[in-house]
C-alpha cells in the first residue's frame, strides 16, 4: 500500500465522542525558548564514542515553542487495544507485506523476496554475538509479531507497558481518535530537556549507570550481553522511573518515539539558514545520505537497547529515523495537543 493509501486510512478514523475529557491527564508544557541541538556534555566524565553528538544534531538554533498540552506517559499497550476495539484499526505489522511498496523503496536492482516471505510480522531484537557491529546483524524479520505478540506466537503484551510494532501512520490513527496529534521534533526536544537548558538526558546531566533510577536502557555489552541490572531486559511498565521536571516519564529510554515531521540530516539548516525558528514543523521532505531511497519519519528519546558504547539514544538532542511504514519492537509514540 502506498503512503497516501494509508493516509486515507488515518483521515477516516472518526474521532472518539468527549475526547477532550482526557485532558486533565495530560501535561501542560509552557511557552518557551531553547538551543536545539547537540549538547555538550559536562566536564566530569569522559564522553563515550557512542554518546558524541552526530553531524545531524548540528548547527544548533534557537528555537520558540508555543505552550502545548503533552502526554505524561507513552501510550501504553491497554490504551491502545481500547483504540482497536473501537476503531477496528489493523496494524500495519498485521498486514502482508506490500511487494509494490517495499520495491518502491529498495535501491533498483535489489532482490526482491518470494510471495511466502510477505506474511505479516515485524522486527523482533535478537541478541547478536561480539563484534556484530551492525545492526542488520540483530534484528529478526518476525511473522506473527505485532503489538498483541511482541515477540511473535506465544509472547503476550503487557497491558501497562508501552505499545510496540506500531508504525507512524498507527500512531496517528490513534492520535486522530483522541483528537490530538503527533509532537513536532522541536517540541519533543523541548519538552524532554524538562526546563534544563544543557540537560544531556531527561534525567539531568548524571552519567547513565551512575543511578539506578534514570531510565530503562542496555546494561553490559552491546549487543551481546544485557545484564539487566535495572530489572528489564525489554520495555519496563510506563512510569517506572522518575519523571524529568515537567511530569513526564520515559523521555530517555524505553522506547523510541514517533514525531510528525519527516527525518532530513540538515533538518536545523532547512529554514534558509534562520538561526532562529518559532514551532518549527520540520522539513518538507525526507533526506537521509544513508537511505536516500526511502523517506522516513523523526523519532526520539532512545529504547531499552540504548547504550553509550554505540547508540546513546536516549540523549535529550539525539535523532533517529525510520519508514513511517515501519514498526518494531522498541519503536512507541506518546501525544500531544494543542492549547486552545
Amino acid at each position: 500500500m502506498l503512503q497516501q493509501d494509508w493516509m486515507a486510512e488515518v483521515m477516516a478514523i472518526q474521532p472518539k465522542a468527549g475526547v477532550r475529557d482526557n485532558d486533565g491527564n495530560m501535561v501542560f508544557i509552557e511557552s518557551g525558548n531553547y538551543t536545539q541541538g547537540a549538547v555538550p556534555y559536562p566536564g566530569e566524565w569522559q564522553m563515550p564514542q557512542g554518546s558524541q553528538p552526530r553531524a545531524d544534531e548540528f548547527p544548533n538554533r534557537e528555537v520558540a515553542v508555543s505552550g502545548f498540552y503533552m502526554d505524561p506517559y507513552e501510550v501504553s499497550q491497554g490504551e491502545f487495544a481500547a483504540f482497536v476495539a473501537a476503531t477496528g484499526w489493523k496494524t500495519i505489522a498485521e498486514r502482508p507485506l506490500d511487494i509494490l511498496e517495499l520495491a518502491r523503496q529498495v535501491p533498483k536492482g535489489t532482490p526482491l523476496p518470494d510471495s511466502s516471505d510477505l506474511e505479516p510480522g515485524s522486527l523482533v531484537f535478537k541478541e547478536g554475538q561480539p563484534g556484530d557491529r551492525h545492526f542488520s546483524s540483530w534484528w529478526t524479520f518476525t511473522r506473527g509479531a505485532n503489538w498483541q505478540f511482541p515477540q511473535g506466537a506465544g509472547s503476550q503484551a503487557v497491558p501497562d507497558h508501552p505499545v510496540v510494532h506500531v508504525s507512524w501512520y498507527d500512531a496517528m490513527a490513534y492520535c486522530r481518535w483522541l483528537g490530538k496529534r503527533l509532537p513536532r521534533e522541536a517540541e519533543w526536544e523541548f519538552a524532554a530537556r524538562g526546563g534544563l537548558s544543557g540537560g544531556v538526558y531527561a534525567w539531568g546531566n548524571t552519567a547513565p549507570g551512575k543511578s539506578a533510577d534514570q531510565g530503562n536502557f542496555w546494561q553490559g555489552n552491546f549487543p551481546f550481553q544485557n545484564t539487566g541490572e535495572d530489572g528489564y531486559l525489554r520495555t519496563s511498565p510506563r512510569g517506572s522511573y522518575p519523571p524529568n521536571a515537567y511530569g513526564l516519564y520515559d523521555m530517555s529510554g524505553n522506547v523510541w518515539e514517533w514525531c510528525s515531521d519527516w527525518y532530513h540530516s540538515a533538518a536545523y539548516a532547512c529554514s534558509n539558514g534562520e538561526a532562529h525558528a518559532t514551532n518549527p514543523t520540520g522539513p518538507d521532505k525526507s533526506y537521509d545520505p544513508a537511505f536516500p531511497a526511502t523517506a522516513q519519519k523523526v523519532i526520539r528519546g532512545g529504547s531499552f537497547l540504548c547504550n553509550d558504547s554505540y547508540c546513546a539514544g536516549y540523549r535529550t538532542a539525539a535523532r533517529m529515523k525510520t519508514s513511517p511504514d515501519t514498526g518494531s519492537e522498541h519503536t512507541g509514540f506518546r501525544c500531544v495537543r494543542d492549547k486552545d
